[in-house]
Protein backbone atom coordinates (compact mmCIF):
# COMPACT_ATOMS: atom_id res chain seq x y z
CA UNK A 1 0.00 0.00 0.00
CA UNK A 2 3.32 2.25 0.65
CA UNK A 3 3.57 2.55 -3.12
CA UNK A 4 -0.23 2.78 -3.88
CA UNK A 5 -0.68 6.30 -6.14
CA UNK A 6 -2.65 8.77 -3.93
CA UNK A 7 -5.26 10.41 -5.31
CA UNK A 8 -5.72 14.08 -4.10
CA UNK A 9 -8.20 16.74 -5.16
CA UNK A 10 -8.61 20.71 -4.70
CA UNK A 11 -11.72 21.80 -3.47
CA UNK A 12 -12.77 25.45 -4.36
CA UNK A 13 -12.34 27.64 -1.88
CA UNK A 14 -14.84 27.22 1.51
CA UNK A 15 -16.36 24.25 -0.51
CA UNK A 16 -16.55 20.72 1.24
CA UNK A 17 -14.83 18.44 -0.75
CA UNK A 18 -15.90 14.89 -0.07
CA UNK A 19 -14.64 11.53 -1.62
CA UNK A 20 -17.30 8.62 -2.60
CA UNK A 21 -15.98 5.21 -3.01
CA UNK A 22 -18.39 3.29 -5.22
CA UNK A 23 -20.87 4.33 -7.75
CA UNK A 24 -23.80 2.21 -7.20
CA UNK A 25 -27.19 3.30 -6.38
CA UNK A 26 -25.84 4.21 -2.78
CA UNK A 27 -22.77 6.20 -4.14
CA UNK A 28 -24.53 8.29 -6.21
CA UNK A 29 -27.40 8.95 -4.16
CA UNK A 30 -25.39 10.09 -1.76
CA UNK A 31 -23.18 12.38 -4.07
CA UNK A 32 -26.52 13.70 -5.40
CA UNK A 33 -27.74 14.85 -2.06
CA UNK A 34 -24.41 16.36 -1.25
CA UNK A 35 -23.76 18.12 -4.70
CA UNK A 36 -27.53 19.59 -3.82
CA UNK A 37 -26.13 20.94 -0.79
CA UNK A 38 -23.08 22.96 -2.14
CA UNK A 39 -20.38 20.31 -1.53
CA UNK A 40 -17.97 19.19 -4.68
CA UNK A 41 -17.72 15.63 -4.89
CA UNK A 42 -15.25 12.89 -6.39
CA UNK A 43 -16.67 9.53 -7.22
CA UNK A 44 -14.33 6.46 -7.49
CA UNK A 45 -15.37 3.20 -8.87
CA UNK A 46 -13.04 0.20 -9.81
CA UNK A 47 -15.33 -0.81 -12.44
CA UNK A 48 -15.24 -0.23 -16.39
CA UNK A 49 -18.93 1.90 -15.90
CA UNK A 50 -21.56 3.30 -12.86
CA UNK A 51 -24.85 1.26 -11.27
CA UNK A 52 -23.50 -1.38 -9.73
CA UNK A 53 -25.55 -4.44 -9.25
CA UNK A 54 -28.16 -2.10 -11.52
CA UNK A 55 -25.96 -4.05 -14.38
CA UNK A 56 -26.39 -4.63 -17.63
CA UNK A 57 -24.59 -6.71 -20.12
CA UNK A 58 -24.33 -6.43 -23.47
CA UNK A 59 -22.84 -8.12 -26.53
CA UNK A 60 -23.18 -8.16 -30.46
CA UNK A 61 -26.88 -8.84 -30.80
CA UNK A 62 -28.53 -9.00 -27.10
CA UNK A 63 -28.61 -7.70 -24.02
CA UNK A 64 -29.56 -8.79 -20.40
CA UNK A 65 -29.97 -7.57 -16.81
CA UNK A 66 -28.15 -9.77 -14.95
CA UNK A 67 -28.16 -7.63 -11.30
CA UNK A 68 -30.78 -6.26 -9.81
CA UNK A 69 -34.33 -7.43 -12.27
CA UNK A 70 -36.17 -4.26 -11.57
CA UNK A 71 -37.17 -2.22 -8.30
CA UNK A 72 -40.13 -1.37 -6.08
CA UNK A 73 -40.72 2.15 -4.59
CA UNK A 74 -42.65 2.34 -1.23
CA UNK A 75 -40.87 5.43 0.68
CA UNK A 76 -42.12 8.97 -0.32
CA UNK A 77 -39.16 10.10 -1.61
CA UNK A 78 -38.01 7.37 -3.59
CA UNK A 79 -41.19 7.61 -5.19
CA UNK A 80 -40.52 11.07 -5.81
CA UNK A 81 -37.05 10.45 -7.42
CA UNK A 82 -38.69 7.45 -9.20
CA UNK A 83 -41.23 9.46 -11.09
CA UNK A 84 -38.88 11.99 -11.89
CA UNK A 85 -36.67 9.29 -13.63
CA UNK A 86 -40.23 8.28 -15.54
CA UNK A 87 -40.83 11.78 -16.82
CA UNK A 88 -37.23 12.18 -17.67
CA UNK A 89 -37.73 8.20 -19.95
CA UNK A 90 -34.80 6.43 -18.04
CA UNK A 91 -37.13 4.45 -16.33
CA UNK A 92 -40.73 2.56 -17.10
CA UNK A 93 -43.27 0.25 -15.02
CA UNK A 94 -42.85 -3.30 -15.95
CA UNK A 95 -45.82 -6.03 -15.97
CA UNK A 96 -44.74 -8.89 -17.00
CA UNK A 97 -47.54 -12.47 -16.66
CA UNK A 98 -45.41 -13.54 -13.26
CA UNK A 99 -45.84 -16.77 -11.51
CA UNK A 100 -44.65 -18.26 -8.44
CA UNK A 101 -43.10 -22.36 -8.33
CA UNK A 102 -42.14 -25.01 -6.23
CA UNK A 103 -41.08 -28.90 -6.64
CA UNK A 104 -43.61 -29.29 -3.90
CA UNK A 105 -46.38 -26.98 -5.03
CA UNK A 106 -46.28 -26.46 -8.39
CA UNK A 107 -47.24 -23.81 -10.08
CA UNK A 108 -49.21 -20.11 -8.21
CA UNK A 109 -49.73 -17.19 -8.40
CA UNK A 110 -48.35 -14.37 -6.32
CA UNK A 111 -50.01 -12.37 -4.36
CA UNK A 112 -48.54 -8.96 -3.50
CA UNK A 113 -49.76 -6.36 -6.45
CA UNK A 114 -46.70 -3.51 -6.73
CA UNK A 115 -45.58 -1.50 -9.74
CA UNK A 116 -42.40 -2.84 -10.74
CA UNK A 117 -39.92 -0.22 -12.19
CA UNK A 118 -36.86 -1.05 -14.73
CA UNK A 119 -34.40 0.82 -16.03
CA UNK A 120 -34.77 2.20 -19.71
CA UNK A 121 -33.09 1.14 -22.16
CA UNK A 122 -31.28 -1.44 -19.65
CA UNK A 123 -31.05 -1.28 -15.59
CA UNK A 124 -28.11 0.93 -16.02
CA UNK A 125 -30.02 3.72 -16.98
CA UNK A 126 -30.76 5.60 -13.55
CA UNK A 127 -27.31 5.55 -12.20
CA UNK A 128 -26.13 7.13 -15.55
CA UNK A 129 -28.45 9.74 -15.53
CA UNK A 130 -27.27 10.69 -12.02
CA UNK A 131 -23.95 10.38 -13.33
CA UNK A 132 -24.70 13.09 -16.18
CA UNK A 133 -26.35 15.41 -13.24
CA UNK A 134 -23.20 15.07 -11.39
CA UNK A 135 -21.09 15.80 -14.13
CA UNK A 136 -22.96 18.73 -15.72
CA UNK A 137 -22.46 19.62 -12.48
CA UNK A 138 -18.92 19.73 -12.77
CA UNK A 139 -18.07 17.00 -10.48
CA UNK A 140 -16.08 14.11 -11.21
CA UNK A 141 -16.54 10.52 -11.82
CA UNK A 142 -12.95 8.35 -11.79
CA UNK A 143 -13.91 4.95 -13.17
CA UNK A 144 -11.33 1.88 -13.19
CA UNK A 145 -9.73 2.88 -10.06
CA UNK A 146 -9.62 0.82 -7.20
CA UNK A 147 -9.24 2.25 -3.94
CA UNK A 148 -6.68 0.45 -1.60
CA UNK A 149 -6.26 2.79 1.44
CA UNK A 150 -6.86 5.77 3.08
CA UNK A 151 -4.97 8.27 4.78
CA UNK A 152 -6.06 10.85 7.01
CA UNK A 153 -3.87 13.43 7.93
CA UNK A 154 -3.81 17.17 9.18
CA UNK A 155 -5.70 18.50 6.11
CA UNK A 156 -8.10 15.91 5.68
CA UNK A 157 -8.10 12.24 3.84
CA UNK A 158 -5.74 10.92 0.96
CA UNK A 159 -7.29 8.37 -1.20
CA UNK A 160 -4.99 5.36 -2.46
CA UNK A 161 -5.24 3.64 -5.57
CA UNK A 162 -4.07 0.66 -7.39
CA UNK A 163 -3.77 2.10 -10.62
CA UNK A 164 -0.39 3.46 -11.80
CA UNK A 165 -1.63 6.04 -14.06
CA UNK A 166 -3.99 7.39 -11.57
CA UNK A 167 -3.59 11.19 -11.66
CA UNK A 168 -2.21 13.05 -8.04
CA UNK A 169 -4.52 16.56 -8.00
CA UNK A 170 -3.72 18.49 -5.32
CA UNK A 171 -5.14 18.61 -1.65
CA UNK A 172 -7.09 16.23 0.59
CA UNK A 173 -10.61 15.70 0.91
CA UNK A 174 -12.94 16.93 3.56
CA UNK A 175 -14.57 13.82 4.13
CA UNK A 176 -15.14 10.18 2.78
CA UNK A 177 -17.98 7.74 1.80
CA UNK A 178 -17.53 3.98 1.73
CA UNK A 179 -20.32 3.08 -0.63
CA UNK A 180 -19.39 -0.71 -1.15
CA UNK A 181 -20.28 -4.20 -0.08
CA UNK A 182 -18.84 -4.56 3.73
CA UNK A 183 -16.42 -6.89 3.02
CA UNK A 184 -14.83 -4.09 0.51
CA UNK A 185 -15.07 -1.34 3.34
CA UNK A 186 -13.83 -3.37 6.32
CA UNK A 187 -10.42 -3.44 5.26
CA UNK A 188 -10.46 0.65 4.38
CA UNK A 189 -11.64 0.74 7.80
CA UNK A 190 -9.28 -1.25 9.52
CA UNK A 191 -6.19 0.62 9.64
CA UNK A 192 -8.44 4.08 10.67
CA UNK A 193 -11.12 2.42 12.44
CA UNK A 194 -10.30 -0.88 13.73
CA UNK A 195 -13.34 -0.83 15.86
CA UNK A 196 -15.61 -0.38 13.50
CA UNK A 197 -14.28 -2.58 10.69
CA UNK A 198 -14.92 -5.28 12.83
CA UNK A 199 -19.11 -4.45 13.45
CA UNK A 200 -18.92 -4.01 9.34
CA UNK A 201 -16.55 -7.33 8.67
CA UNK A 202 -19.35 -9.03 10.84
CA UNK A 203 -21.80 -8.57 8.05
CA UNK A 204 -22.02 -11.42 5.99
CA UNK A 205 -22.87 -10.74 2.22
CA UNK A 206 -24.24 -13.64 0.00
CA UNK A 207 -23.19 -14.49 -3.50
CA UNK A 208 -25.57 -15.12 -6.83
CA UNK A 209 -24.88 -16.77 -9.55
CA UNK A 210 -26.78 -14.90 -12.61
CA UNK A 211 -27.37 -16.72 -16.06
CA UNK A 212 -27.94 -14.70 -19.33
CA UNK A 213 -29.60 -17.14 -21.89
CA UNK A 214 -30.32 -16.81 -25.23
CA UNK A 215 -33.05 -18.48 -27.52
CA UNK A 216 -33.19 -18.84 -31.40
CA UNK A 217 -37.36 -18.71 -31.39
CA UNK A 218 -39.80 -16.97 -28.51
CA UNK A 219 -40.17 -18.71 -25.47
CA UNK A 220 -42.31 -16.62 -23.41
CA UNK A 221 -45.69 -16.96 -25.58
CA UNK A 222 -45.56 -20.78 -25.26
CA UNK A 223 -44.67 -21.13 -21.50
CA UNK A 224 -47.52 -18.29 -20.91
CA UNK A 225 -45.64 -16.49 -18.28
CA UNK A 226 -42.84 -13.86 -18.80
CA UNK A 227 -41.19 -13.77 -14.76
CA UNK A 228 -41.39 -16.23 -12.09
CA UNK A 229 -40.22 -16.33 -8.30
CA UNK A 230 -38.60 -19.79 -7.94
CA UNK A 231 -38.78 -21.83 -4.13
CA UNK A 232 -37.02 -24.78 -4.85
CA UNK A 233 -33.05 -24.44 -5.29
CA UNK A 234 -31.00 -23.46 -7.30
CA UNK A 235 -33.27 -21.02 -8.79
CA UNK A 236 -35.07 -18.28 -7.36
CA UNK A 237 -35.86 -16.16 -10.37
CA UNK A 238 -36.29 -16.27 -14.05
CA UNK A 239 -37.51 -13.52 -16.52
CA UNK A 240 -37.84 -12.83 -20.30
CA UNK A 241 -35.67 -9.57 -19.98
CA UNK A 242 -36.51 -8.90 -23.39
CA UNK A 243 -39.61 -8.55 -22.74
CA UNK A 244 -38.80 -5.28 -20.30
CA UNK A 245 -40.00 -2.05 -21.68
CA UNK A 246 -37.52 -0.17 -24.13
CA UNK A 247 -35.16 -3.41 -25.01
CA UNK A 248 -33.87 -3.61 -28.16
CA UNK A 249 -35.46 -6.26 -31.09
CA UNK A 250 -33.06 -9.17 -31.40
CA UNK A 251 -32.43 -12.63 -29.66
CA UNK A 252 -35.00 -13.26 -27.12
CA UNK A 253 -33.12 -13.31 -23.76
CA UNK A 254 -33.54 -14.52 -20.15
CA UNK A 255 -32.18 -13.98 -17.03
CA UNK A 256 -31.92 -16.57 -14.32
CA UNK A 257 -31.07 -16.42 -10.41
CA UNK A 258 -29.53 -18.79 -8.44
CA UNK A 259 -30.88 -19.05 -4.54
CA UNK A 260 -28.44 -17.24 -2.47
CA UNK A 261 -27.82 -20.11 -0.02
CA UNK A 262 -27.89 -22.24 -2.90
CA UNK A 263 -24.76 -19.71 -4.76
CA UNK A 264 -22.67 -19.50 -1.65
CA UNK A 265 -22.29 -22.97 -1.15
CA UNK A 266 -21.04 -23.06 -5.43
CA UNK A 267 -19.77 -19.56 -5.37
CA UNK A 268 -16.06 -21.01 -6.07
CA UNK A 269 -17.48 -23.63 -8.68
CA UNK A 270 -16.79 -23.54 -12.50
CA UNK A 271 -19.23 -22.01 -14.40
CA UNK A 272 -20.45 -24.84 -16.68
CA UNK A 273 -20.87 -26.64 -13.39
CA UNK A 274 -23.49 -23.58 -12.05
CA UNK A 275 -24.94 -23.54 -15.83
CA UNK A 276 -25.76 -26.70 -15.99
CA UNK A 277 -27.35 -27.13 -12.75
CA UNK A 278 -29.60 -23.83 -13.51
CA UNK A 279 -30.40 -24.80 -16.29
CA UNK A 280 -31.17 -28.36 -15.72
CA UNK A 281 -33.95 -26.55 -13.10
CA UNK A 282 -35.06 -24.09 -16.00
CA UNK A 283 -36.09 -27.37 -17.98
CA UNK A 284 -38.12 -27.99 -14.96
CA UNK A 285 -39.98 -24.79 -15.33
CA UNK A 286 -40.66 -25.32 -19.12
CA UNK A 287 -37.66 -23.92 -20.79
CA UNK A 288 -35.78 -25.60 -23.50
CA UNK A 289 -31.80 -26.01 -23.80
CA UNK A 290 -31.09 -22.46 -25.19
CA UNK A 291 -28.54 -21.44 -27.98
CA UNK A 292 -25.90 -19.97 -25.71
CA UNK A 293 -25.29 -18.62 -22.41
CA UNK A 294 -23.33 -16.55 -20.53
CA UNK A 295 -22.37 -17.00 -16.45
CA UNK A 296 -22.00 -14.16 -13.99
CA UNK A 297 -20.58 -14.72 -10.22
CA UNK A 298 -21.95 -12.14 -7.86
CA UNK A 299 -20.01 -12.19 -4.93
CA UNK A 300 -21.73 -9.82 -2.74
CA UNK A 301 -25.35 -9.84 -4.01
CA UNK A 302 -27.14 -9.50 -1.37
CA UNK A 303 -27.18 -9.40 3.11
CA UNK A 304 -27.65 -12.03 5.35
CA UNK A 305 -29.83 -11.30 7.92
CA UNK A 306 -27.90 -9.25 11.03
CA UNK A 307 -29.00 -7.89 14.46
CA UNK A 308 -27.13 -5.19 15.05
CA UNK A 309 -27.04 -2.26 11.86
CA UNK A 310 -23.90 -0.40 11.59
CA UNK A 311 -22.62 3.05 12.45
CA UNK A 312 -23.06 5.12 9.09
CA UNK A 313 -20.85 8.06 10.30
CA UNK A 314 -17.88 9.03 12.56
CA UNK A 315 -18.46 13.30 12.41
CA UNK A 316 -14.69 13.13 14.05
CA UNK A 317 -12.85 11.07 10.92
CA UNK A 318 -15.52 12.52 8.62
CA UNK A 319 -16.02 9.09 7.42
CA UNK A 320 -18.81 7.33 6.33
CA UNK A 321 -20.95 4.24 5.16
CA UNK A 322 -23.97 3.80 2.63
CA UNK A 323 -25.08 0.92 0.79
CA UNK A 324 -28.35 -1.66 0.35
CA UNK A 325 -26.04 -3.71 2.61
CA UNK A 326 -26.86 -1.24 5.47
CA UNK A 327 -30.85 -1.00 4.68
CA UNK A 328 -33.16 -4.13 3.34
CA UNK A 329 -31.01 -4.65 0.52
CA UNK A 330 -33.26 -3.01 -2.43
CA UNK A 331 -32.69 -0.64 -4.60
CA UNK A 332 -34.60 1.38 -2.99
CA UNK A 333 -32.64 0.80 0.30
CA UNK A 334 -29.48 1.82 -1.10
CA UNK A 335 -30.88 5.17 -2.68
CA UNK A 336 -32.59 5.74 0.96
CA UNK A 337 -29.27 4.81 2.47
CA UNK A 338 -26.96 7.29 0.43
CA UNK A 339 -29.90 9.88 1.27
CA UNK A 340 -29.75 9.32 4.92
CA UNK A 341 -25.71 9.49 5.18
CA UNK A 342 -25.88 12.90 3.42
CA UNK A 343 -28.64 14.29 5.62
CA UNK A 344 -26.44 13.00 8.78
CA UNK A 345 -23.01 14.05 7.57
CA UNK A 346 -24.58 17.79 6.49
CA UNK A 347 -26.31 18.18 10.30
CA UNK A 348 -23.50 16.85 11.63
CA UNK A 349 -21.40 20.31 10.49
CA UNK A 350 -19.49 19.01 6.99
Amino acid sequence: MDNAPTLHTRPARGTRHVAVIGAGMAGLSCSTALHHAGCRVTVLDKSRGPSGRMSTRRAEGWQCDHGAQYFTARHPAFATQVQAWADAGCVAPWSPRLRAWSREAGWSQPGEAVTRWVGVPRMTAPAASLVGALQAAGHVLHLQHTVTGLLRGPQGWQVQVAEADAPGMGTAFDAVVLAVPSPQAAPLLRPVAPSWAAGVQAVRMRGSWALMVRFERPQAATLGWEAAFVNTPPLRWVACDSHKPGRPLGVETWSLHADADWSDAHIDDEPDTVAAAMLAAAAELGLPAPAAWTAHRWRYADTAPQPVRPEVWDPALRLGLCGDWINEGKVEGAWLSGQELARTMLSSGL
